[in-house]
């Protein structure tokens, strides 16, 4: 898969299949459209165009919008690319390019620069300044430009019955199932490993403390996890806690993972981890041994997990 940080960069000879969205989550909604870009494109010997954009439009366009990422921009174009495109376009987005006029972005970008020939798209999609043209009036400007319209209807996608903001909502609340369910594949995270207190090890429950550097990506409700993780191709279970450790009474919040039957040091690696599913929320104990006892539980209670 090629990506482009702009459409500005994209200069293939070929003419494409196009889709164009924030994808966030990549869940089975967006599978369904992408699916369908694939597939025409492969019938009609075209390019496969994603045009996704960064930040998300909520971010700029709505002051004060702390919305949160399923996923961070290097997860996005991880499944991207396990699901076959193409091409990738992030465009930036920014005030100035949503000042263009749905007829500039038509002609200039998706006309002139992609070359479209094929787009699809969800059945409430706009374009434009301040959302300015339906998916009526790109049925206009096909017929003036030669391209086909492929709208994904809204019983199709309620069938499904998905959204960003649900799986958002799943993943606040801690329900990870739920989750799991709604994007085909469990919700992860990636982070780079960074040096904790080390009370973990003296505990005998020693933990990778992981740092996330993109602060829009959405973080698990606190509590305690069973999860799994890759390393160097082997793959390891583990729990995780999210929050703020309020028996050792820290005040930053961190995420720290404990590996089973994992030794080895990984400090500055990068890694990615599943979150399967929900333990108990983050409490406060009497005790550092009221915690590890809890800790043992915690561990068997995966364990279980693991077995079935």
């Amino acid at each position: 898969m090629k990506i482009y940080k702009s459409i500005d960069e994209y200069n293939e000879s070929k003419s494409s299949v196009v889709t164009i969205g924030t994808f966030d989550g990549i869940h089975k909604g967006h599978q369904k459209i992408l699916n369908k870009v694939i597939n025409a494109s492969k019938q009609s010997n075209l390019s496969s165009v994603v045009l996704t954009f960064f930040p998300h439009p909520r971010i700029i366009l709505n002051k004060y919008n702390d919305i949160k990422m399923i996923d961070t921009l290097d997860e996005k174009i991880e499944h991207l690319e396990k699901i076959g495109i193409d091409h990738l376009i992030i465009h930036p987005f920014d005030k100035k390019f949503s000042l263009l006029s749905a007829d500039q972005f038509i002609k200039e970008y998706l006309v002139e620069k992609l070359k479209l020939k094929h787009i699809i798209i969800g059945y409430d999609h706009r374009f434009g300044k301040g959302r300015e043209a339906s998916v009526t009036d790109l049925k206009e400007y096909s017929r003036e430009f030669n391209f086909v319209v492929d709208e994904i209807d809204a019983q199709e996608i309620e069938k499904i019955a998905i959204s960003s903001t649900k799986i958002r909502n799943s993943i606040n609340e801690g329900d990870l199932k739920t989750t799991k369910i709604y994007l085909g594949r469990f919700f992860s995270l990636t982070g780079k490993v960074v040096k904790g207190d080390g009370l973990g090890k003296q505990i005998d429950y020693p933990t990778a403390n992981i740092s996330i550097e993109e602060d829009y990506k959405i973080i698990p409700k606190d509590g305690v996890y069973y999860i799994k993780t890759t390393i160097d191709n082997n793959l390891y279970n583990g729990m995780m806690n999210i929050g703020h450790r309020p028996t050792i009474g820290t005040k930053e919040k961190s995420i720290e993972v404990n590996l089973f039957n994992f030794d080895r040091d990984i400090y500055d690696r990068v890694i990615s981890i599943d979150v399967v599913e929900k333990i108990r929320d983050e409490k406060k104990f009497a005790s550092i041994e009221a915690l590890k006892t809890q800790l043992a539980k915690d561990q068997e209670h995966c364990l279980k997990l693991i077995n079935k």
